[in-house]
């Protein structure tokens, strides 16, 4: 009995100890706020990239979306800039997922991937269509 409390607690601290590291570690704009040439829309393993006609306006009401969602602040960029990434956490662990939002003639391209992990299970498709049924 004495083993399986033992067992119970590392198994309890191991997971408070993840889900402290997730919260407190640290984004590095020069690595994350960026788009790469050639995305195109679809879902990966970890990603999903979106396309959606519109201009300034409707990048505004995005980005007013985009920090109005749970769990979400941006991370670097601005409307103005044209070019914007956010962090999103999950709820429990604060896993960090990353979405990058640019405006380039007429054409607004969102762009979100997980941080860790080969999988995201589908969440960041989910909150970048979430966030375009809104407009």
């Amino acid at each position: 009995m004495k083993w399986l409390a033992i067992v119970f607690g590392v198994g309890v601290l191991a997971i408070v100890g993840l889900a402290l590291a997730m919260r407190l570690v640290s984004s590095d704009p020069a690595r994350w706020h960026s788009l790469p040439e050639g995305l195109s829309p679809g879902d990966g393993m970890a990603y999903a990239v979106r396309m959606t006609e519109g201009g300034p306006e409707r990048f505004a009401a995005l980005d007013r979306i985009a920090r109005a969602h749970a769990r979400t602040q941006p991370l670097a960029g601005g409307v103005d800039d044209g070019l914007v990434t956010y962090v999103t956490r999950s709820a429990f662990f604060g896993f960090p997922d990353y979405t990058t939002m640019s405006l380039r003639d007429g054409q607004i391209l969102l762009y979100a991937r997980s941080r860790f992990g080969k999988s995201d299970l589908g969440v960041n498709a989910a909150r970048l269509d979430g966030w375009l049924s809104q407009l």
